[in-house]
């Protein structure tokens, strides 16, 4: 099943999955700030949608929610499965820059980097 607005198809299947039609965004970016309970109007904001786009993407949601929430399981696992892939691939590369000695003079900015690099590890913990 296709959203419909203005007498044309608002939601579309691409290679990336349910898309909001004339964007690169995906039923999946949607969901991903609904399950986190953002409010349609930020939602909306976020992703530079308009009214319509909005409220045909949540419509499509609401009309489809079994479909739609095993296909976001699906892109979740998929985007888990490529962020530990380069992840591993970049270990190594990470590791021995971490070892090259920092420039003189740049202590600071390399601590105010160390404290944010932190403060994102435990916020993901």
């Amino acid at each position: 099943m296709t959203s419909v607005w203005n007498g044309q198809t608002a939601i579309i299947r691409t290679e990336r999955g349910l898309t909001i039609a004339g964007t690169r965004i995906t039923l999946y970016d949607v969901m991903d700030f609904l399950k986190a309970q953002y409010p349609s109007k930020l939602i909306r904001d976020k992703l530079n949608l308009t009214d319509t786009q909005i409220n045909a993407a949540l419509a499509y949601l609401e009309t489809n929610r079994t479909q739609v929430e095993s296909e976001y399981q699906e892109a979740l696992h998929a985007r888990e499965e490529i962020r530990q892939y380069w992840e591993e691939r970049n270990r190594e590369h990470f590791a021995k820059t971490a070892t090259v000695a920092h420039k003189p003079g740049q202590e600071a900015l390399w601590a105010k980097l160390e404290e944010q690099k932190a403060k994102r590890t435990s916020q993901r913990i």
